[in-house]
């Protein structure tokens, strides 16, 4: 059963009549802020290796290259960084294009290297 909307517009509005143009836009920006923030929080914490060939596919991989890649991140514990991270930081890191940085990943040719992109060991 839906729950039917109370029309209290006018009462609400009250709060924010007396508010200026500038307090207004930085009262729309933390009220988004605060519905955001959360989203944000669970993206930086929950992916899988679906997500992340998604986002590895929208970098120009293909999905046989996409589906390699994020193998190999999983395999050095990294898919919580996210894939895209983690071929950017190896791209910047070696001075390589994003293309050849996931193609490098998926041959395993920076294997030992990955953890210390993020600061963990390098083996």
């Amino acid at each position: 059963m839906v729950e039917e909307r109370k029309d209290d517009f006018q009462e609400r509005r009250k709060k924010l009549t007396d508010l200026s143009d500038q307090e207004l836009y930085e009262k729309f920006w933390d009220l988004a802020a605060e519905i955001v923030d959360p989203l944000v929080d669970l993206s930086k914490e929950y992916t899988s290796p679906a997500i992340e060939r998604a986002v590895v596919l929208r970098m120009g991989f293909s999905s046989l290259e996409a589906k390699e890649i994020v193998n190999k991140i999983m395999e050095k514990d990294l898919l919580g960084k996210g894939a895209g991270h983690v071929i950017l930081k190896l791209a910047q890191a070696k001075g390589l294009k994003i293309k050849e940085a996931g193609l490098a990943i998926a041959d395993g040719k920076y294997d030992d290297e990955l953890p210390g992109l993020f600061g963990g060991e390098v083996a």
